[in-house]
C-alpha cells in the first residue's frame, strides 16, 4: 500500500481526521518563507503530542543550520524531520548524531536534471526523500506548497536511483494521483491543499484521495528503510 502523508494540519481533529481515513503521517508546517499551512511552534507540540503510534509527524522546517533545526525538534517533539530547504552534508551527520530516532527527510524541489543528481547526493544522509514542487532561487524562497505538479518523469528517475523510499508531492488531488502513482511508483504521496476546503481539512476529498491511492496502490512499493 502506497502511504499516504497529509500535510498543512492546522488541528489535533485535522490529525485525527486524517488518521481514522487511514493517513500514515502527517505534516506540521513551521515558519516558512512562503506558502500555506503555517501554525504556531506551540500548536506543532499539541498536535505531535495527540497523535498516536505509530503515525509518523513530520515537522516541516526551512531552517539549515543543525542548531537551530536540533532546538526546534526539542520544542517541537515531533518524530520526523522534513528539511524544506537544502543542507550540506554535514548537517545531516549532525542531525542523525544528535537525534538518534527521529527520522530525516530531505526534500528535494524537482526542477530539471540537476535534481536527479542532488537527490542521490541527499539521500545518502537521510531516510527518504520526498519530491516536490518549489523554487529556492526566487528572491523568496518557494519550499512547497504551490500547488503545482512537476515532471513526473524526472520523479520516477529518482524514485528508480534511491537507495532509500521516495514521496511524491506538488499538486496532488483525487483526480490526479492514480496516475502519479502509476507514472512514478512512489514509496508515499503527500499534499496539502488538494484535500483542503476553505483552508480545513475535507472529509469528503480526502476519502475520495484514499480511495484514489487505495485503487493505483503500485503491487511493487518501496522497501522500508528504518531511521539509522
Amino acid at each position: 500500500m502506497v502511504r499516504v502523508k497529509i500535510c498543512c494540519i492546522h488541528s489535533i481533529g485535522e490529525a485525527l481526521l486524517a488518521v481514522r481515513l487511514g493517513a500514515s503521517a502527517v505534516g506540521l508546517v513551521s515558519e516558512m518563507p512562503s506558502g500555506p499551512g503555517v501554525i504556531p511552534e506551540t500548536d506543532i507540540t499539541e498536535i505531535a503530542m495527540a497523535v498516536p503510534p505509530p503515525i509518523a509527524t513530520f515537522l516541516l522546517t526551512s531552517k539549515t543550520a543543525a542548531d537551530e533545526i536540533i532546538a526546534q525538534q526539542m520544542r517541537c517533539r515531533v518524530n520526523t524531520l522534513q528539511l524544506c530547504d537544502r543542507v550540506d552534508a554535514a548537517v545531516h551527520a549532525e542531525l542523525r548524531a544528535s537525534l538518534p530516532g527521529i527520522s530525516l527527510v530531505q526534500v528535494i524541489h524537482v526542477s530539471g536534471e540537476a535534481s536527479v543528481a542532488e537527490s542521490v547526493l541527499a539521500a545518502r544522509g537521510v531516510d527518504a526523500l520526498l519530491l516536490d514542487s518549489g523554487n529556492q532561487s526566487l528572491p523568496v524562497k518557494e519550499l512547497g506548497g504551490t500547488g503545482r505538479t512537476h515532471d513526473w518523469t524526472l520523479s520516477a528517475r529518482i524514485v528508480r536511483e534511491s537507495p532509500v523510499p521516495v514521496f511524491l508531492a506538488g499538486g496532488l488531488n483525487p483526480a490526479n494521483v492514480g496516475e502519479a502513482i502509476r507514472a512514478v511508483r512512489p514509496f508515499g504521496v503527500d499534499l496539502c491543499t488538494g484535500v483542503r476546503t476553505a483552508n480545513s481539512l475535507d472529509e469528503q476529498k480526502l476519502s475520495r484521495f484514499m480511495a484514489a491511492v487505495a485503487a493505483s496502490a503500485s503491487s511493487h512499493p518501496q522497501r522500508i528503510v528504518p531511521a539509522r
